[in-house]
């Protein structure tokens, strides 16, 4: 399926100042675009909230050979609790570690040039301590996910989604795969019991040619795995219309497909996506109401 590309992993935070320094100022990442919406997404990119929400696309470079974050802002949702479902996000930058000592980001040593980084909301980042080799566009290499039944999950993202299996490690239970070796892997580690979305559950990304969505489905209502959400299509008001369809592997990850070509269209890097979200930011006054009206925003 070399047709197929990772994308992005949603993050759902809850307080956009202090995850924004984290990924410029610590990580180093750009603000490839960033969005505002009136209301919640058809496809529930933003969770399920029906208010108002923000989109904000970081990473290392264009999204058509990087893979990025989205970050999505629920406007009152100050708080999401994690699961044991998002296991981490590994990427090589010996800059982004001396970036985290220089401003003082905790960091804590776990293996050799490995260092775990909390980003605001607790998410795990994995920074490695190594140049970036020039062979390489990108920095970021892997999304652990937790699996209850490795060998059910294996099946699932081989067989019905056409990924390959690169790396297997019986004494850690995980096996890495991916759609090309060019690319962000997925590694999956069987935690032996149940895998926990808590609130803050993400969403795995992968595009694919626009002609092979209807077709993944169908396979999927074929052998009886959950579509969460069927093929619709998306709007973004000022860019391209794009068509998803939302699936849910056997421990419930959430995975979007999404049609390339129009995707490569929406997903081009806006040269004021810096600018749109430090207005947005600073437009937002609501931790000054909740905190005059001595209130707490909502934990979900």
């Amino acid at each position: 399926m070399s047709l197929r590309r990772a994308l992005h992993f949603v993050f759902k935070v809850g307080d956009r100042g202090k995850t924004a320094t984290f990924y410029r100022e610590i990580l180093g990442m750009k603000i490839l675009r960033h969005e505002e919406f009136e209301e919640g997404c058809k496809a529930t990119c933003n969770g399920p909230y029906d208010g108002k929400w923000s989109k904000t696309m970081v990473g290392f470079g264009p999204e058509d050979d990087h893979f990025v974050a989205e970050l999505t802002y629920n406007y009152g949702v100050g708080e999401y609790r994690l699961g044991n479902d998002f296991l981490g996000l590994t990427l090589q930058s010996s800059k982004a570690v001396s970036n985290a000592k220089r401003l003082g980001w905790p960091l804590k040593e776990v293996g050799e040039a490995l260092y775990l980084a909390e980003a605001p909301g607790g998410y795990h980042f994995y920074l490695l301590d190594k140049e970036q080799p020039q062979s390489v566009a990108d920095p970021v290499q892997r999304v652990c996910l937790a699996v209850s039944d490795l060998q059910c999950s294996v099946h699932y993202w081989s067989s019905l989604l056409g990924m390959s299996v690169m790396e297997k490690d019986e004494t850690k239970k995980t096996v890495l795969m991916g759609f090309s070796d060019s690319q962000c892997k997925l590694e999956l580690r069987d935690i032996g019991g149940a895998v926990d979305h808590g609130t803050a559950f993400g969403r795995i990304a992968f595009s694919c040619p626009r002609e092979q969505l209807p077709a993944i489905e169908a396979l999927m209502k074929k052998e009886n795995q959950k579509i969460l959400t069927p093929l619709v299509s998306l709007d973004t008001p000022g860019k391209a219309t794009v068509e998803v369809v939302i699936l849910g592997d056997p421990d419930g990850h959430e995975i979007c497909f999404v049609g390339d070509e129009a995707f490569r269209e929406l997903s081009m890097m806006d040269p004021n996506g810096n600018d749109l979200l430090d207005k947005a930011m600073a437009e937002d006054k609501s931790d000054e109401w909740f905190a005059k009206n001595k209130k707490q925003k909502a934990s979900a």
